[in-house]
């Protein structure tokens, strides 16, 4: 790992991810998903997406999500992909 890579590892992990101000976090019942509700459009989270998402309240680092998940999933390789899978709904503007 490079300098940069450790420097950007370290404020990804630091982090305090929250929904952006749009965004909604909701459960739909008929079928049995987790979804965000968007401006004009609605993203279906599949798997584990919406726990991962739930636990982005803003309180919690990225470092202290992957912790939390790990402990609920001991076997799930939660360190390379959650921090991965919230960069990407940071990129999207889901995430701020």
């Amino acid at each position: 790992m490079t300098a940069r890579d450790a420097l950007r590892a370290a404020a990804r992990d630091a982090w305090r991810p929250e929904l952006a101000r749009s965004v909604l976090l909701r459960h739909d019942r008929v079928r049995g998903v987790d979804l965000l509700v968007l401006p004009e459009r609605v993203v279906v989270l599949r798997g584990a997406a919406g726990s991962i998402v739930g636990l982005c309240d803003g309180r919690r680092d990225v470092a202290g999500i992957v912790a939390e998940l790990a402990r609920r999933h001991p076997d799930a390789p939660v360190a390379a992909e959650v921090p991965v899978f919230l960069e990407q709904l940071r990129d999207e503007g889901w995430l701020r």
